[in-house]
């Protein structure tokens, strides 16, 4: 048996470009179903536990897909906003904590999520360092996000403006960082936390002004007393909050009319979240509210549905594939009959030859097994990465 290894080892070695050939083909075909089956249970435990965690999401009627995965997961908006009037409208009922959520700026490639410090609280999220925000211009950063731009407490950060053409609304705004979240492990872990006034103020919405009496460039005076300043239009607008400035800033217009992406509703017990979902089912408006679980489990199903199909095909082309080895290994022996005669003029029994024969065929499939198997152990590890990745 040990010689028969060694010889099959050695035309194994020899033949080493159809070796490699037939042993990537073998790992693909296990290899496939088994990382669909990896990532789809991945990415349902991901999806589910976010989801379950979220009572109750509201937000304006349309895409309800849309809705959980910008709010639960800081998926690019494509959503309708709505005014904060409705914010407090919820809250009146008390049937609900309600805590807002505006989602329509970023810091770089991270997204800022303008909501209060009770979400902290509901997400069960740690400081590693500092406090969270309290005044406006002052952010929190998650984990990810303090590493990747290597920033601190004390540090600033810079909002990006809305688009290249917003030079009207949204302008650039320095916060400050008041704090760094501990590692969750979730994709809190990779946004910029900010109060939602100061996602008001990011979008035009709030500003202040310059001490025109102590300017020092005149352009911008049309006239200048010692108790009063004509200022020009071409006065610029603060882009940091600080304690000397904060209360030169000021709102433009009622702020129950600025604009909220979501709302998590935490009913305070099941009795008030069924009148809570009864209330917008029997009164029709430009709102919906939704159970997170519910439509995160119908994403999976049709997810799960077309993995199924995917599996079915590839289980056919397995089978495909399969019968193409057997072909090879076939076709293999008939053009190695003057080697294999040659193993008989020295001696060799015909079991002895069929035996080197079996075991490079075994070899073959048995190195293309673990291939297959390292493939999904790698798979298994930086899944939830490329889940992620989809989700963003």
């Amino acid at each position: 048996m040990v010689h028969s290894i060694f010889l099959a080892l050695q035309y194994l070695k020899y033949r080493w470009g159809k070796t490699i050939l037939l042993i990537l083909a073998i790992s693909l075909v296990l290899f496939i179903p088994m990382g669909l089956n990896i990532l789809t249970n991945q990415g349902s435990e991901k999806l589910t536990r976010r989801a379950m965690d979220t009572p109750l999401l509201i937000g304006s009627l349309g895409s309800q897909t849309e809705l959980v995965l910008s709010t639960l997961y800081f998926k690019e908006p494509k959503i309708s906003s709505f005014s904060y009037k409705k914010v407090n409208d919820l809250k009146n009922t008390n049937l609900a904590h309600v805590i807002p959520v505006h989602m329509r700026y970023q810091v770089r490639d991270y997204r800022i999520i303008g909501t209060s410090s009770d979400y902290f609280t509901f997400r069960q999220l740690k400081l590693e360092s500092g406090r969270v925000m309290t005044m406006l211009g002052e952010c929190v950063l998650g984990a990810t996000v303090a590493k990747k731009l290597n920033k601190s407490v004390g540090d600033f950060v810079i909002s990006s403006p809305a688009g290249a053409f917003d030079v009207a609304g949204s302008y650039p705004l320095k916060m400050k960082i008041t704090g760094i979240l501990e590692p969750s492990q979730t994709k809190d872990d990779e946004v910029v936390f900010t109060d939602i006034k100061t996602s008001w103020v990011i979008s035009g919405l709030a500003h202040g002004h310059q001490d025109v009496k102590v300017v020092t460039n005149d352009s911008l005076l049309l006239s200048k007393t010692n108790s009063n300043a004509v200022v020009s239009p071409a006065l610029l607008s603060y882009t940091e909050i600080t304690a000397d400035n904060i209360d030169s800033f000021h709102f433009h217009g009622n702020p129950e009319s600025f604009p909220v992406d979501a709302m998590i509703a935490i009913p305070k017990d099941k009795k008030s979240g069924l009148m809570l979902r009864g209330r917008f089912e029997t009164n029709p408006s430009d709102l919906q509210i939704l159970v997170p679980k519910l439509i995160i489990d119908n994403l999976i199903n049709t997810v799960v549905s077309v993995k199924n199909i995917v599996i079915l095909t590839a289980i056919i082309i397995g089978f495909a594939t399969t019968i193409i080895l057997i072909l090879v290994f076939a076709l293999s022996i008939q053009l190695r009959q003057q080697e294999i005669k040659t193993l008989r003029y020295i001696g060799a029994e015909k079991r002895r030859i069929n035996q080197i024969l079996g075991i490079e065929i075994l070899l073959t499939l048995i190195l293309g097994l673990l291939l297959a198997v390292i493939l999904s152990f790698s798979l298994k590890y930086f899944g939830l990465n490329l889940i992620d990745n989809f989700i963003s």
